[in-house]
């Protein structure tokens, strides 16, 4: 599994809008096979910075869903939205290795 995660510099007089924005992409995410974790908005501290992450089950999936995007008319209005409220100003792309378990304490492990 890979897990995209993005830093966004968003408009802080446009945060609605960028709302808006994340729920068009979460229900795509999910749509093309993703698993979105959803968005983190600005609420206290910098009023200017918000976050999301999705994963795939792996890379190639990932990349399959990127090559998806031009020829989808849902993806393609909701980057026009983007661009017509310009709520992102800019924004970094990551990719992680997610750990979702924990340790099996009934295991003997060491430490």
């Amino acid at each position: 599994m890979v897990t995209c995660f993005l830093k966004y510099v968003v408009n802080p007089n446009k945060v609605k809008e960028f709302e808006h924005y994340g729920k068009l992409w979460t229900d795509l995410v999910n749509e093309m096979g993703g698993l979105h974790h959803g968005y983190l908005l600005p609420h206290e501290g910098p009023n200017n910075i918000a976050y999301a992450s999705f994963s795939f089950p792996s890379l190639a999936t990932y990349e399959e869903y990127r090559n998806k995007i031009p020829n989808s008319p849902k993806c393609q209005n909701a980057m026009d939205y983007y661009k017509k409220t310009d709520c992102i100003l800019s924004f970094e792309r990551s990719f992680f290795k997610p750990v979702f378990e924990g340790f099996d304490h009934k295991a003997k492990l060491f430490y």
